[in-house]
């Protein structure tokens, strides 16, 4: 195994830890954004007033998304396994 293929799989698992995460990372954002321009225009300030939506957003999109995020969390590890033979 050389310095070359350590690169492109680091590559790979960086590049799928970012799709993992990004529909729960998106959803949390767009809650907590909305949820900040609310407590501007009421000028409520109160930080777990923040937190319960977020907590909500994260568990819809872990629920909606979360069979595509372990097939594809099962499609690299099956393929980096699979890989190993063939690489040492």
């Amino acid at each position: 195994m050389g310095p070359d293929l350590a690169l492109q799989l680091m590559g790979e698992l960086l590049w799928d830890a970012i799709f993992i995460s990004a529909p729960v990372l998106i959803a949390t954002l767009v809650i907590g954004l909305i949820v900040s321009i609310l407590q501007v225009i009421t000028q409520v300030q109160d930080m777990s007033l923040t937190f319960v939506p977020k907590l909500v957003a994260a568990v819809i999109a872990l629920t909606f998304f979360g069979p595509w995020m372990l097939r594809k969390l099962a499609l690299f590890s099956t393929g980096l396994i699979s890989s190993i033979p063939s690489q040492f």
